[in-house]
């Protein structure tokens, strides 16, 4: 009887040879086909719409020109830059600016003036370390306008 029960296991195992080998090619194939690579997977920057953002020129501000200016600039900044945010940061630094523990907690930089000098150079430039970018530099992609609004946004994020 043993003979009987392993003569069937071995036609079973035969039968399922043709699943095992279609599995294995599309694992692959999925593996091997050419794909953008990424430090977080597809982290392709995406635009931020500043329309209704007052332009604050070509030269570099040390201070969110946004905050200083309030009033309705500033509320526009802030919904722009939580477009912005979503699109751009969040994967890495959290939804609604709530880090899960891949990146820095951008909610607690510093106010004012020195947080924005901070932040202003770590999305300018990005960070790297050991020659690997844990943040790409976004100058060239974002605007300065969008990088305020980004600010304004997360300076507004409850701590």
């Amino acid at each position: 009887m043993t003979r009987n029960v392993s003569h069937r296991t071995h036609r079973h195992v035969f039968a399922l040879a043709p699943i095992a080998l279609a599995a294995f090619a599309a694992l692959a194939v999925s593996t091997l086909s050419p794909r953008p690579a990424g430090a977080h997977g597809d982290v392709t920057p995406q635009a931020v719409d500043t329309t209704g953002l007052d332009p604050v020129g070509t030269e570099w501000l040390n201070e969110n020109p946004y905050r200083l200016k309030g009033g309705d600039q500033y509320k526009k900044a802030i919904d722009v830059g939580s477009h912005g945010y979503a699109a751009n940061c969040a994967r890495c630094h959290g939804l609604q600016v709530v880090s899960g523990g891949i990146a820095p907690d951008i909610r607690y930089l510093e106010d004012e003036k020195d947080g924005d000098v901070w932040f202003l150079g770590r999305i300018r430039k990005g960070f790297s370390q050991n020659g690997a970018y844990k943040m790409p530099p976004f100058e060239g992609i974002l605007s300065q306008e969008a990088m305020w609004a980004i600010r304004s946004y997360i300076e507004t994020r409850e701590k």
